[in-house]
């Protein structure tokens, strides 16, 4: 259809719509030299718990595939380059309580577009604490997960989501709000969504890989066409973190069975021609494909010597 047919009509460009992560990413490693493609997690159905109790009496923690920040690992602040030596790759949990400075650096998320300088946009804690004090939750758990973005979908299923499981249970936790990044990240906390659902805990995902969740079959899922690694909300944009999380806890509360995908209303920025670069092979030189590849080697390097130790 021309152009001017589309002014008439009023019809957004045809790559204004949720980024095909899955494609993108098999393209993508096939033209680094990869020419096995990756599995990406598929289900048809999904579980699904009713909430046990009104939100403004359950108990709510954050599952979140970002990474503690440590000065021993090299360059992790906005702008880094990824960094594989800042993975980790057993869960972890911190305190509620406390402040904590959560990083991305370790994982794939769209580093052209997202700054990476407000961990609000992918740690939603301040708010949540928010909507304790405003009485929209009951109170937030005393922990927070961490969960490792992981390929294996095995070690996922058999290792991680049960000790995630273990743990919001010690805590008594009733509702779980998963916060993915890259796109793996989003399999991961899909994955984990279904294991905790599956085991009398209500989950949302608060993500940006639309594509990715949906595959996966999960419960709830509120879909922010933002890039990667803002799952939570705009950065420094305090309104559009707190409208994200109301939008998922509404969510929570009006979902009426599996698989149901809330779009948030909100749009990163008029132009969308943002979502034209992430990983789209058509946007890169052969020299910087064969760039890529290097660093992408070196990064398994290093993370492999760090699964190890």
């Amino acid at each position: 259809m021309s152009a001017p047919r589309d002014d008439e009509f009023g019809f957004a460009p045809d790559y204004d719509s949720p980024i095909p992560y899955m494609q993108r990413t098999r393209d993508y490693y096939s033209a680094i030299g990869y020419t096995t493609p990756y599995r990406w997690a598929h289900y048809t159905a999904a579980p699904f718990q009713k909430l046990k109790k009104p939100l403004a009496q359950s108990r709510v923690t954050i599952i979140t595939t970002a990474a503690p920040y440590d000065p021993g690992k090299g360059d992790q602040g906005p702008g880094a380059a990824y960094n594989g030596s800042a993975k980790f790759y057993q869960v972890y949990d911190g305190d509620t309580s406390k402040q904590h400075d959560l990083r991305i650096s370790h994982i794939g998320y769209d580093r052209k577009h997202t700054t990476a300088t407000d961990n609000g946009t992918w740690f939603p804690l301040p708010q949540l604490l928010k909507a304790q004090a405003a009485g929209r939750i009951g109170e937030v758990a005393p922990r927070f997960f961490g969960a490792p973005t992981n390929r294996s979908h095995r070690v996922t299923l058999d290792t991680d989501a049960p000790e995630i499981l273990a743990r919001c249970l010690a805590d008594a936790v009733d509702v779980a709000v998963l916060v993915p990044n890259c796109p793996v990240c989003h399999q991961t906390t899909a994955l984990v969504a279904r294991h905790l659902e599956a085991n009398g805990i209500a989950t949302v995902i608060m993500g940006c890989a639309k594509d990715i969740i949906e595959h996966a079959a999960v419960p709830r899922f509120l879909f922010s066409d933002f890039p990667l690694g803002n799952s939570a909300g705009k950065p420094h944009d305090i309104a559009s973190q707190a409208q994200t999380l109301e939008l998922a806890l509404a969510l929570l509360e009006t979902a009426s069975g599996p698989q149901t995908t809330m779009q948030s209303p909100l749009r990163w920025s008029e132009d969308a021609s943002w979502k034209l670069d992430y990983n789209n092979v058509a946007q890169l030189s052969p020299e910087e494909l064969a760039r890529r590849r290097a660093e992408f080697d070196k990064q398994k390097e290093i993370a492999r010597g760090n699964r190890a130790a």
